[in-house]
């Protein structure tokens, strides 16, 4: 059997040295490379491809640092000819990364204090052309459909995240290519959602509900 070939993406050097320990201990898998964001793994693939050595699964973090975040990288490389399935490993289970991570193309989402055999389990899905999702996450996208409670859109969790980096109406527009009219069509519908009249309130329930993420997360 072939070993399963994996790049690591984290930007904390101790994390990816516990992941290739941890990983490499399981028959099968290896670890071909790794990389420190979302630029470096975009390179480190091109140069592998370049080797003609293959990429199984890129297993991402999703936030690093000042580099290039793993929902951009993960999008970026789902652009790429015969791509590699993206395997999301990351602290944050908020329904603004969870949206923002499957609509790049990753083919699953795992969060970092999961035991060592689900990730296993999780990178051989990946690498099967599976999905893989954390039950943490799973339950939460099951809750967005059978919760009675409206849901929030991706358009307006995305919204949600820039008013609660203090953004105007009008610097919204302009970060989402949209009129400002649209963005207070999409206010009207989000403080309806939420059971809220004005932006600081939306923000807390927001991140009470974890939608987004909260400061202190």
């Amino acid at each position: 059997m072939t070993d399963i070939r994996l790049l690591l993406v984290d930007d904390h050097p101790v994390v990816r040295a516990g992941l290739r320990a941890m990983l490499t201990e399981f028959e099968g898998i290896c670890v071909a490379a790794e990389a420190s964001d979302g630029g470096a793994a975009l390179r480190e693939l091109a140069r592998l491809t370049a080797l003609g050595e293959r990429v199984d699964v890129v297993l991402m973090d999703l936030q690093m640092g000042a580099g290039m975040d793993g929902v951009t990288a993960t999008a970026k490389i789902k652009a790429l000819p015969s791509p590699p399935p993206v395997l999301i490993l990351t602290t944050y289970d908020t329904d603004a990364d969870i949206l923002a991570a499957v609509e790049a193309g990753a083919s699953g989402y795992m969060l970092k204090d999961a035991p060592p055999e689900q990730i296993r389990q999780a990178v051989l899905s990946a690498a099967a052309g599976q999905t893989a999702l954390a039950p943490e996450v799973a339950a939460r996208l099951v809750g967005r459909i059978r919760n009675p409670e409206p849901a929030l859109s991706a358009r307006e969790v995305q919204l949600v995240e820039l008013l609660a980096t203090g953004m105007t109406n009008r610097a919204i527009a302009k970060a989402l290519f949209i009129s400002e009219a649209t963005v207070k069509t999409h206010l009207v519908h989000i403080y309806e959602k939420l059971g809220v009249d004005n932006r600081t309130a939306a923000i807390s329930v927001a991140g009470q509900r974890r939608i987004i993420r909260t400061s202190g997360r």
